[in-house]
């Protein structure tokens, strides 16, 4: 027999599997001894008094062993299938490749990066301000942007497909247990590299082939069908099929298609900085000023206004975490978070932005359908001049920077490369800077000891989501013009996060499936 059981207990007892026992034996009414086993199923923290509560979903099982069959995909071996060229291995693209090796599709994954041993000692160059590639940085290379910023699992996309199952699926690759049961799943930037390595391993293995630093630059495009792709040395791999999941940053994959009249739109996004914590402090606002001891996690929030017609709100806030540099193109600057799974960095960081709308980019309306990629851009290199000294970012305090005042000083944050003091409230556009400030004077609202010179201010977070979406059908998932196009993932314009793009990769190789069985 099993029962559903819900309890709100104290994060000492929340780890206590002989208190949960007894516990759980109460609200059944059985003796702890004929219940076997407690299952987790969901995991949440109400922390809105003054003494933080867990709230645990459990399954009792009374008087019966668990026996659940273990999860597993249904990989084939696809030697000598059809293949399927794929491009790039960010969540999308991996996830697109895992569900075509059980479909019986070849894929071809083609990632204009590193694998992530060789990404590994790229960023390691990246952090100390040695050296900056291009093609392998926090953005590009094996696993994508998603490898070496977090790892965040959580999604509100229910209606896009089964979130479940990805997190399963980043289960049987090596994920810790807990992303099942978690209300906010988190891996960790620490174990995303063992996870990727995995699941390159399982492509291998079936058949399929990945080709890294291999730079997709253009599409063999004949009579408005896909034909095959081009590589950065001028190489042709024929295909009928090809699914872009490029991701978000990859601006230069937009121009091509642009220059082979592939359609485009642009759409909205929002830009804005990091702002970053001592971790204690956070600690103490969201905990109402108690210890957070060894049972409590790292504190985050989540904060969202409107100021003048635009949202203002957090983005990827990282407890315990680190700020890193996410630029992908020489002479900008770009910054981004992540945690390791532990969260047990000094700092807390996350970026705040803001809202912006195709109007807003007006100034740059000869660029057409990339004047909000020119405005990114611009915005990216306005940040690089202010310091001109590799990844070092421009910084300010934050209480500084709302008052309009230059700071005389830094204090200690969590950015490797470095910062340099900057005047951010001069040279940030006013409709962000304006916006900003008085964002960060409502937060201060709803968090006292917010607003503070303890926090930093760095500059840009730009990355949020694409300025451009690549318009497919939403029932074949092809371009609307070129048939045997896939576009997926952030960089289609119809995902955001990992999860969510992972669905759309999943999706996109059912479709080509769909049409491949329909020939």
């Amino acid at each position: 027999m099993q029962k559903e059981i819900e309890l709100v207990v104290l994060p000492q007892i929340a780890g206590d599997y002989k208190q949960l026992l007894s516990l759980s034996a109460k609200r059944t009414g059985v003796s702890t001894d004929r219940i076997s086993f407690l299952k987790t199923i969901r995991r949440s923290m109400d922390a809105r008094s003054g003494k933080p509560k867990i709230n645990l979903k459990l399954i009792a099982y009374i008087d019966e062993s668990p026996a659940e069959k273990p999860f597993r995909l249904n990989i084939q071996d696809v030697t000598n299938k059809p293949e399927v060229l794929v491009v790039g291995s960010g969540p999308a693209g991996l996830f697109a490749v895992l569900r075509l090796l059980e479909l019986g599709l070849k894929p071809i994954l083609f990632e204009r990066g590193s694998d992530v041993a060789s990404r590994t000692k790229d960023l390691a160059q990246l952090n100390r301000n040695k050296h900056f590639n291009p093609e392998s940085n926090y953005c590009f290379g094996e696993g994508g942007a998603g490898t070496f910023s977090d790892g965040k699992l959580y999604t509100r996309s229910k209606k896009r497909g089964d979130t479940e199952r990805i997190l399963r699926i980043f289960r049987y690759f090596g994920a810790d247990e807990n992303i099942l049961s978690d209300a906010h799943p988190h891996i960790g930037t620490d174990k995303l590299p063992g996870i990727i390595k995995n699941i390159r391993s399982c492509i291998l293995d079936a058949g399929g082939k990945i080709y890294f630093n291999h730079r997709i630059d253009g599409l063999i495009i004949e009579d408005k069908q896909v034909n095959g792709l081009i590589d950065h040395n001028g190489t042709k791999y024929p295909g009928k099929y090809v699914i872009l999941a490029t991701g978000h940053s990859a601006s230069d994959v937009y121009r091509f298609l642009h220059s082979s009249d592939v359609l485009l739109e642009p759409k909205p996004f929002a830009m804005g900085v990091r702002v970053e914590h001592p971790q204690s402090l956070i600690d103490h606002i969201q905990y109402h000023g108690a210890e957070r001891g060894e049972f409590l996690p790292a504190a985050s929030y989540n904060l969202a206004e409107q100021v003048a017609g635009r949202g203002v709100y957090s983005f990827c806030m990282c407890p315990g975490g680190y700020i890193v540099p996410s630029s992908t193109e020489n002479e900008t600057l770009v910054v981004n978070g992540m945690s390791p799974a532990k969260r047990n960095s000094r700092f807390g960081n996350s970026g705040i932005v803001v809202e912006l709308h195709l109007e807003d980019f007006n100034e740059y309306s000869e660029h057409g359908i990339f004047a909000g990629l020119s405005y990114q851009q611009s915005l990216e290199h306005l940040a690089y001049q202010h310091v001109m000294d590799g990844q070092k970012a421009p910084a300010q305090r934050l209480a500084d920077f709302v008052s309009g005042k230059d700071s005389a000083n830094l204090p200690e944050i969590s950015y490797f490369p470095g910062t340099v003091v900057s005047d951010l409230h001069n040279w940030l556009p006013d409709q962000i800077r304006q916006r900003l400030q008085q964002g960060f004077r409502l937060f201060e609202k709803k968090m006292h000891g917010f607003l503070t010179n303890e926090a930093v201010v760095l500059g840009v977070e730009s990355r949020t989501s694409s300025p451009i979406r690549i318009p497919r059908n939403p029932v074949t998932m092809e371009h609307v013009q070129i048939s045997g196009l896939f576009p997926a993932g952030e960089g289609s314009g119809y995902a955001g996060g990992i999860v969510s793009s992972a669905i759309d990769g999943e999706n996109s190789a059912q479709a080509v499936f769909r049409k491949i069985s329909a020939q």
